[in-house]
C-alpha cells in the first residue's frame, strides 16, 4: 500500500498554530540574515516524517542541502536534515519540524522493533495500527506506523465494516455479518468475538476477518483449533487485539494467527529524540 501524503495545508496549520502572531522573540533580537541549520538524531531511530519536513521547508523558501530517507535506520549523531535560508524562518519552523520528526519517527521506531520481533517468531503474522490516534494527526500516525512496517488497518469508519461489541449489544454478531454482507459486495467485513462460540458463529455467517478481542493466548489457540476442526480456518483471517503490549506480544505471535492489532503504536507514543542547531 502506498504511503499517504499529508496535505500541505495541514502542515502549514501546525506552523500557524505555533505562531498565530509571528515569532516575537526572533523578530525582536535577530537581524535579517541567512543561516544553515542541521537536524541531528540523538538516539537510534527509524526515520519518518522527512518528506513532510522537506515539503514544509520548501514552502517557506528554505533550501534543502541534505535529507535522510524515511524508513531508514539512523544512529545518534547522524544528520537527518540540513536546510539553509532566512534565520527567522528557520527559527519559526524549528519546533514544528522537530515535532513532526519526533512523533513520526517514534512511532516508526517502535513499530519496526515489534514487527521484527513478531516476524522472527511467526513470519506470516503482521502487526496493524488502529484508529487510536491523536485527533487531527491520524494520517501522520498511520503513515509513521506503515513506515515502520505495520499494516494500517482502517483509516476511518468509511473504509471497512468492523462489527464491535457495542454493535453486538443491538444486533447479534452473526446477524450483523449477514446484514453487512447484504449492504454491499465491495467492503471487507470484520467482526469481533469475545468467546470461542462467537468466533465460530461469525465465521459461519461469512465474515472475512475475525477479531479475537481480549482473549488469552490459550483461548486464541483453542478458537483456531476449533475453526480448523469445522473447516472454517482457511476461510477467515484471524486477528487478535486487546491491550497487547511489548511484554505480551511474543506469546500471541507464537500462535497460528494472521494479525496482531496494537493500539499502543499510536495511543502511547514516545517521541524520538532529535535536535536542531543553527550553524554560525
Amino acid at each position: 500500500m502506498k504511503l499517504p501524503d499529508i496535505p500541505l495545508s495541514k502542515l502549514i496549520s501546525f506552523v500557524e498554530e505555533d505562531s498565530p502572531y509571528g515569532d516575537i522573540t526572533s523578530a525582536a533580537v535577530i537581524d535579517e540574515q541567512d543561516s544553515t541549520a542541521v537536524i541531528t538524531a540523538r538516539q537510534n531511530l527509524i526515520l519518518s516524517g522527512i518528506s513532510e519536513c522537506i515539503r514544509l521547508s520548501e514552502w517557506y523558501d528554505l533550501s534543502i542541502i541534505r535529507a535522510g530517507t524515511d524508513g531508514i535506520s539512523y544512529a545518534p549523531g547522524d544528520e537527518i536534515l540540513i536546510v539553509r535560508g532566512d534565520a527567522h524562518t528557520i527559527l519559526l519552523l524549528e519546533r514544528t519540524l522537530l515535532n513532526i520528526l519526533g512523533r513520526m519517527s517514534g512511532i516508526a521506531t517502535q513499530t519496526r522493533i515489534l514487527q521484527e520481533r513478531v516476524s522472527t517468531i511467526n513470519p506470516d503474522c503482521r502487526i496493524t495500527a488502529t484508529r487510536k490516534t491523536a485527533p487531527g494527526l491520524r494520517l501522520m500516525d498511520k503513515k509513521a506506523a506503515m513506515t515502520g512496517g505495520a499494516d494500517p488497518h482502517r483509516f476511518s469508519l468509511s473504509d471497512a465494516v468492523l462489527i464491535k461489541d457495542n454493535h453486538r449489544v443491538l444486533v447479534s454478531a452473526d446477524e450483523a455479518v449477514r446484514r453487512a454482507r447484504k449492504s454491499g459486495a465491495y467492503h471487507c467485513i470484520e467482526a469481533e468475538a469475545d468467546t470461542i462460540e462467537e468466533a465460530v458463529m461469525i465465521a459461519e455467517a461469512g465474515a472475512d476477518i475475525i477479531l479475537l478481542d481480549n482473549m488469552s493466548p490459550q483461548e486464541v489457540l483453542e478458537t483456531v483449533n476449533l475453526l480448523k476442526k469445522k473447516g472454517l480456518r482457511e476461510k477467515v483471517v484471524i486477528e487478535v487485539s486487546g491491550g497487547i503490549t511489548g511484554d505480551t506480544i511474543d506469546s500471541y505471535a507464537s500462535l497460528p494467527i494472521d494479525r496482531i492489532s496494537l493500539g499502543m503504536l499510536t495511543h502511547s507514543v514516545t517521541n524520538a529524540d532529535l535536535s536542531l542547531d543553527i550553524m554560525k
